[in-house]
């Protein structure tokens, strides 16, 4: 029988929302929320209560259900899809039409480590907001855009050259009252200063 500490870590509710016309009437299968779900459920130890959306490009019933996302308590909601200059892409506009709060940091860094993969990164209009107790993101459509924003950049070494912007999300979190998100390191270290790291809980 094993002696080993068992840590005890916050749950959380995620809403994860993909937005596309087509993937939302059945022409293509949608690939956004499975990205989401793949990667948070890889980086965080907390346990996870996903609350996924599929709808179309729409921007007020975009910002309905990042409205009902939030009053559910989701603590963190990220969109992908409908974030480029197009007639149709309404993502952040339908974003900031909900917002308490913009954090513009988290769309320039996102455009910063697209940048480094294709010049059209210019084209994203990616926000994110803060809405009473929630972080809402909109980030890329493309599965290994979602990956690239939210880890950021690493050498041939696995050191990091360029942060993603999800070591971030968990101290914003904590400053707007939510749980508190402990990620596994190798896929994402989350920064907190040291007066915000909170000793481990052991069951």
């Amino acid at each position: 029988m094993s002696d080993a500490p068992v840590y005890l870590h916050d749950a959380v509710k995620i809403g994860i929302v993909s937005i596309s016309d087509r993937a939302s009437s059945g022409v293509y299968e949608d690939k956004g929320l499975p990205a989401l779900q793949e990667w948070l459920s890889r980086a965080l130890k907390n346990p996870i209560q996903f609350e996924p959306r599929l709808i179309p490009d729409e921007q007020a019933g975009i910002s309905a259900a990042l409205i009902e996302l939030v009053d559910a308590g989701c603590s963190l909601v990220l969109t992908t899809g409908g974030t480029g200059p197009a007639l149709r892409d309404v993502t952040p506009e339908a974003t900031l039409a909900v917002a308490h709060k913009e954090m513009p940091g988290f769309g320039e860094q996102m455009r910063q480590i697209s940048l480094a993969f294709v010049p059209t990164a210019i084209l994203s209009r990616q926000v994110a907001v803060i809405r009473g107790s929630s972080l809402i993101i909109n980030l890329p459509g493309q599965p290994k855009a979602i990956a690239e924003t939210l880890e950021g950049l690493k050498d041939a070494d696995g050191r990091q050259k360029v942060n993603g912007i999800f070591a971030a999300v968990p101290y914003c979190i904590d400053l707007i009252g939510g749980p508190y998100l402990e990620t596994h390191d190798e896929i994402c270290k989350a920064f907190r200063p040291k007066t915000a790291i909170r000793a481990p809980r052991t069951a």
